[in-house]
């Protein structure tokens, strides 16, 4: 039968090794996924893959081993999966037994969050069905993910957007007995941005990461969260064969609203700039910002964005990496 790749591809579907067969690709938006959609992926697998399910790295679904011809059918019994994880979060989606309407915008991953996790300044999957909601469906090549905390137990650093929690931690003086505790677990685990002085504790603002972990260790409560929600945003991390490296901050002390206001205005960015002859149309956005200019995204970022007072931007970020000039790096055995 005569195959459509693009199509099929679109259609969150993916060409595979073995001749005739394909595999479906389940969004799952914060990592998050109530039981009952088990069953209907279970009965996927069974009736129509090879009985395996792979969990992606990106927190989705891929059930293998589909004939295409069966593709319609599945389409209409994931329905009630569009319709739980995307609709219901206020996603825009035409034909809901149509099955997915665009694959480019990989799933957005989440650590658990501060519904479990103690070090988690935030609800991870609360953020990652907002930013769901504000770019899916979208054809563009973007990986997003949101972790609680800079321990960054998501990875966050090898995404191009990742958005780290981060708090404000209000001292109270008149509650510190001078145990050291905070300072001592600063010191030794995060940035060593406190310090005791006149036995009562100073933090240093420009060292401090948010990360929380002063208000967790004082015995006395002289460390409180300061209500109003931070966060961090890493950019232009990647793997890959071409200069994988670690994302780098570019927006500290932000609110939500702009960490999703940058991200959506990213997407203008990409389509002023991608490579028009990129196959199969797809450029990672890393390699956008490179040949662009980092001026030139960071104009885009910020179309309509309101910084507050206490956000604080890169000027200029030097994202390094590595290339594969092996010759450079290594000796010859041989020699």
């Amino acid at each position: 039968m005569d195959i459509n790749t693009k199509k099929i591809k679109k259609n969150a579907y993916r060409v595979t090794k073995v001749r005739g067969k394909t595999a479906l690709r389940i969004r799952v938006p914060g990592g998050h996924l109530e039981v009952k959609y088990f069953d209907i992926i279970k009965e996927i697998a069974e009736k129509y893959g090879d009985g395996s399910v792979h969990i992606t790295i990106r927190q989705g679904f891929e059930v293998p081993g589909i004939d295409f011809d069966k593709i319609p059918e599945i389409n209409r019994m994931i329905a009630p999966i569009l319709q739980g994880l995307e609709l219901d979060y206020g996603v825009s989606i035409g034909d809901i037994e149509g099955g997915y309407p665009a694959a480019g915008t990989r799933n957005v991953s989440a650590c658990i969050g501060n519904k479990v996790c103690p070090f988690a300044n935030y609800n991870t999957t609360d953020l990652a069905i907002k930013i769901e909601k504000a770019i899916f469906p979208n054809d563009r090549h973007v990986k997003i993910a949101c972790t609680g905390c800079p321990n960054d137990c998501i990875k966050a650093h090898m995404q191009d957007f990742g958005i780290i929690g981060q708090v404000e931690p209000i001292y109270d003086a008149s509650r510190c007995v001078g145990c050291e505790a905070c300072v001592k677990n600063c010191k030794k685990r995060v940035t060593g941005a406190l310090r005791m002085e006149n036995y009562k504790v100073k933090r240093d603002e420009d060292r401090c990461i948010g990360c929380g972990e002063c208000i967790l260790k004082c015995p006395t409560g002289a460390w409180s969260r300061n209500p109003e929600k931070f966060y961090r945003m890493v950019i232009m991390g990647r793997t890959g064969k071409k200069n994988p490296r670690l994302a780098q901050t570019f927006l500290e002390w932000v609110d939500e609203e702009t960490i999703i206001q940058v991200i959506v205005n990213t997407y203008a960015f990409i389509e002023d700039y991608i490579d028009k002859e990129a196959p199969l149309g797809k450029e990672h956005v890393g390699y956008i910002v490179d040949r662009a200019g980092y001026h030139i995204f960071k104009a885009y970022a910020f179309k309509g964005v309101k910084l507050g007072p206490k956000a604080k931007v890169a000027n200029y970020i030097d994202f390094g990496g590595y290339t594969y000039e092996r010759n450079i790096h290594f000796d010859r055995c041989n020699e």
